[in-house]
């Protein structure tokens, strides 16, 4: 954080003000490791939260991952890290988790992913902390609700995908698949995210902390039948689950001529105005597909069609023609060719920093766009410890502050 320095005061509670970002003045201390927790705490730090990120003598796992030349500053570490202090803590040692204690007095925001039980044994459980900080926003993410018989599983992304049916709903028949992305662990970011701002907004009236439970297992049901709960969401069913147009065979990135590219055509006037793209405007009113509902019906046949005609030009072609009648269409990236993408480079999507062990870095800053409050660039990953000697300072002179406060009293 910046500044500490202005004060103001609301539902009872001092705040420091300084610029950079809507969070600004918030402190978030993460006691979380891999990837659902960091990635959230990685956003609070683009919004402008100061995040100290706890970390036991050997450092977060993801420090190694992609890690080939021992600098414990791999790829994913290097992501989800920018913008964060780093100190070492062996919550083992009494005096370690003392030092703790002291931080959370400061602290706004305290988040860990650990399980119930190895969270009371670890003592950065909620009704521990909050007799330290009352006002603490204390945020758990785990696997499984607490009150449920999975409440204390350990769980990783891809138990969370098998579990929650994620996995399922990847195939047409065929074995179930993951997603080749740590899908669970990042939409249980956004709900933890979700989770501790309306927590915060909650205390700006109450003056109270509480805490927030999120649950993996929980969060992607939530997340995944929003759509594919299909006719299961009337009791008694009234139809099959899952959603036919998503759940097509025949939704896949096309082929044209010279290449691969990504098309989906949805309201009526657009799928009118493909019609007549290729020469088949009497198929806008035929009855198999003039509706949003007769075409989720002869999804299979709709994209089957689609599929066969985008064959029949190459990628520039389609682009111009499908863009120029507002149907969604562009062309397949690679996650190399994003970097030289137009729109990323003229966005600043991507930021450079400089390391200090790997060199120069990027990664990408945060989408969300602030008109009034726009948070400063992120900064680099830290070394692990590199702010022990800022928690020393900080330790001790909230332990001269707890003197003088007890002398008075």
């Amino acid at each position: 954080m910046s500044s500490r320095s202005d004060t103001s005061t609301k539902a009872g509670r001092c705040y420091e003000v300084s610029g950079g970002g809507p969070l600004s003045g918030i402190r978030v201390v993460d006691v979380s490791n891999t990837f659902m927790v960091p990635y959230t705490t990685l956003l609070m730090a683009q919004m402008g939260a100061e995040v100290i990120k706890v970390e036991e003598p050997s450092g977060d796992i993801l420090r190694q991952v992609g890690d080939m030349d021992g600098t414990a500053a791999g790829p994913v570490f290097l992501n989800a890290n920018r913008g964060k202090k780093s100190v070492v803590l062996d919550l083992s040692k009494r005096t370690d988790y003392q030092r703790l204690l002291l931080l959370v007095r400061t602290a706004d925001v305290f988040t860990h992913n650990r399980p119930p039980s190895a969270a009371r044994r670890l003592g950065i459980d909620y009704e521990a902390l909050s007799k330290v900080n009352p006002s603490i926003i204390h945020c758990s993410a785990s696997g499984y609700g607490s009150n449920g018989p999975y409440g204390d599983l350990p769980a990783y992304d891809d138990v969370i995908q098998a579990a929650s049916g994620f996995a399922y709903v990847q195939t047409n028949g065929g074995d179930p698949q993951y997603v080749r992305s740590a899908i669970a662990d990042k939409t249980t970011a956004l709900f933890v995210l979700a989770g501790a701002l309306a927590a915060l907004f909650e205390r700006e009236r109450s003056g109270m902390g509480q805490a927030v439970e999120i649950p993996m297992f929980e969060s992607m049901i939530s997340f995944l039948f929003l759509e594919q709960q299909g006719g299961a969401v009337y009791d008694p069913p009234r139809g099959p689950t899952g959603y036919a147009r998503i759940n097509s065979a025949f939704r896949h990135p096309y082929r044209t001529v010279d290449g691969l590219i990504g098309v989906m055509i949805y309201t009526d006037r657009q799928w009118r105005s493909f019609f007549e793209l290729i020469d088949n405007p009497e198929l806008g009113g035929d009855a198999r597909f003039a509706t949003m509902a007769a075409r989720t019906v002869n999804t299979d046949l709709l994209y089957a069609t689609l599929e066969h005609e985008l064959a029949r030009r190459t990628t520039d072609e389609w682009l111009e023609l499908l863009q120029a009648r507002r149907i969604p269409a562009m062309r397949i990236n690679s996650i190399t060719e994003l970097f030289s993408d137009p729109h990323v480079e003229a966005t600043g999507l991507v930021e450079r920093t400089d390391h200090p062990v790997v060199g120069p870095t990027r990664g990408i800053r945060l989408p969300i766009r602030f008109l009034r409050s726009s948070p400063a660039p992120t900064g680099r990953a830290p070394l692990l410890g590199e702010h022990n000697a800022w928690l020393d300072a900080l330790t001790e002179s909230m332990r001269s502050q707890i003197a003088t406060a007890t002398k008075g009293e």
